[in-house]
């Protein structure tokens, strides 16, 4: 499906903008807002599982960690927020394949974006667009690591 393979290339071009980044890198902030590398990536992956999960099926398992730290940071290691974030990106690619685009969700989104979503089609998009503009963000943040452009899947 189309929708799935924009969702998987925007997922990989995450992945291979931080790809060679060492421990100390992805756990710095480089923007003044104070996100870090490691953090926004975590971040997508509760996305993945918020919206695919919570919302379209109305439910998730329980976390393995509690969900209060700083908005787009993490404690964790990388290996622990690598394994979430492909973990919750096959458990949402299970959960596209065995549901029709045109399913309503189960769950809600709070407002005000809950009521923007009729459908997994509408979701989907969602996602890329986040994801997308999330890795503009690690674009961006990798040149003034290190100076490296134009990462991402060729």
């Amino acid at each position: 499906m189309t929708l799935s393979a924009f969702l998987a290339a925007q997922r990989a071009s995450v992945l291979a903008i931080v790809d060679g980044l060492d421990a100390q890198a992805l756990t710095t902030p480089v923007l003044p807002s104070g996100w870090t590398p490691l953090g926004l990536i975590e971040h997508l992956g509760h996305a993945e599982r918020h919206w695919f999960q919570e919302v379209v099926t109305g439910a998730a398992e329980p976390l393995p960690w509690s969900d209060d730290h700083a908005p787009l940071t993490t404690p964790r290691e990388p290996e622990a927020v690598f394994a979430f974030y492909a973990d919750q990106c096959r458990r949402s690619d299970a959960v596209i394949a065995g549901t029709p685009l045109t399913a309503p969700p189960r769950g809600r989104h709070p407002e005000p974006l809950g009521d923007e979503f009729a459908d997994l089609r509408g979701i989907i998009l969602h996602l890329v667009e986040e994801t997308a503009r999330h890795a503009g963000h690690l674009d961006v943040v990798r040149e003034l690591l290190d100076g490296r452009t134009g990462l991402g899947p060729r």
